[in-house]
């Protein structure tokens, strides 16, 4: 029994990376037990939706009153959309780049198997509309909310009773979550063990490269880009990843960023980043600051054109940036909107075939770990960013839990 009061086995990075091998395992060789352990991720995941509008509110609403200076919720605000753009726009370049550069679509299209995404396309060919976006968004929605609360309680005179009620619940909520993330592991099994037992490892063989080039491309923009913003503040980007490993395990086991948010949302507060600035930016960035979805989708763009062979203008690759720089904005929250974000860009270029897409079928969830673990990561590094800039970030609480 001494072997397991060994320090790697008190660590829940070591069972959430355990049952992902297991579920990688069960998949490839028992693939059709492995497509009934579907509802065990989905459940996980789906518990876990329900406790993000009440979390992103009390976030928010905390995070505003916590201000009191309605100013600076502005300039935090401001500060930090103009930090997403910039970054993603960053993103966007990069994966077109390395696209231009590797060139993964010059493969035979007649040896990848085409998937039915039919009902992403048709949803593709209308237009992005913002209204539609925030009519099928519930974080945004809640975001809106909980800045409309926030900015009344600042204006509330006896304020202090509901902002400290709210606190309670706040407290609650993350403590019921805390058991509730013991099922990580075994979420984390579950959809490991359906993804490849239903898409099945094979399919990566025909499509090798472009996966290659999209985690190439997203180690670049995490290493090099946010490790120089890091690196700009002060801070070393592969201490503050290894800070945050449970939270990166648990999205590449489950495909989903969201069920990190309230784990990365404490562990930011615990490394002395501001409650007021952690309740702003995180929220927010979930749905602004995409930056693993941006990269996914410029480059898969760019794969598609060299896949039919279209050649592509300077000014039409400047055109696919500045259409994503739109277009990837619709991608939160909302389920296949990758293919619907790539669909509304493919319309509006009117150069690629859009039924395309449906090449991208069998490797894109082998991708999305990758998009979720980028995503994460950028928006909790934009958090530190911003809480520095702000001066609402205690460097030696920072140094003493991230070593």
């Amino acid at each position: 029994m001494r072997i397991f009061s060994h320090k790697i086995f008190q660590h829940f990075t070591f069972y959430v990376l355990i049952a992902i091998i297991a579920g990688v395992a069960l998949g490839h060789f028992n693939p059709a037990y492995g497509l009934k352990l579907e509802f065990i991720g989905t459940y996980f995941i789906s518990i876990i939706k329900l406790f993000i509008p009440p979390i992103i509110f009390f976030t928010i609403v905390l995070g505003i009153s916590y201000m009191g200076d309605l100013k600076k919720v502005g300039r935090v605000g401001i500060k930090a959309l103009i930090y997403f753009e910039i970054i993603t726009t960053f993103s966007l370049a990069i994966g077109i780049g390395v696209a231009m550069l590797l060139k993964p679509g010059n493969i035979d299209r007649t040896k990848i198997p085409l998937g039915d995404v039919s009902k992403f396309t048709n949803q593709g060919k209308t237009p992005f509309s913002w209204l539609h976006f925030l009519e099928s968004n519930i974080t945004i929605q809640i975001l809106l909310i909980a800045i409309f609360v926030g900015i009344l309680l600042n204006f509330y005179p006896r304020k202090e009773p509901i902002v400290s009620l709210f606190g309670k619940l706040s407290k609650f909520v993350f403590a019921l979550l805390k058991y509730i993330m013991y099922l990580a592991p075994v979420a984390a099994f579950g959809a490991m063990a359906f993804t490849v037992s239903k898409f099945g490892l094979a399919t990566l063989v025909p499509l090798a490269k472009l996966l290659i080039c999209v985690y190439i491309t997203m180690a670049i923009f995490i290493f090099v880009v946010l490790g120089m913003v890091m690196k700009y503040y002060g801070l070393n980007v592969f201490k503050f990843l290894n800070y945050i490993k449970e939270e990166i395990l648990i999205v590449l086991g489950t495909s989903s960023s969201e069920t990190a948010l309230p784990n990365i949302i404490r562990k930011l507060e615990n490394a002395g980043s501001g409650k007021s600035i952690v309740g702003l930016v995180i929220p927010v960035g979930y749905s602004f600051n995409l930056d693993g979805t941006s990269i996914y989708l410029s480059m898969a763009t760019i794969f598609l054109a060299q896949l039919y062979n279209v050649p592509l203008s300077f000014e039409e690759i400047l055109l696919i940036l500045g259409i994503l720089m739109i277009t990837s904005k619709g991608a939160a929250g909302v389920t296949g909107s990758g293919f619907v974000v790539l669909a509304s860009t493919l319309t509006s270029l009117d150069v690629i075939p859009i039924e395309g897409l449906g090449f991208l079928w069998g490797v894109d969830k082998f991708m999305s770990e990758g998009r979720s673990i980028t995503n994460l990561i950028g928006n909790a590094i934009a958090t530190l960013v911003i809480a520095k800039s702000e001066k609402e970030f205690d460097e030696k609480l920072y140094h003493e839990v991230v070593k």
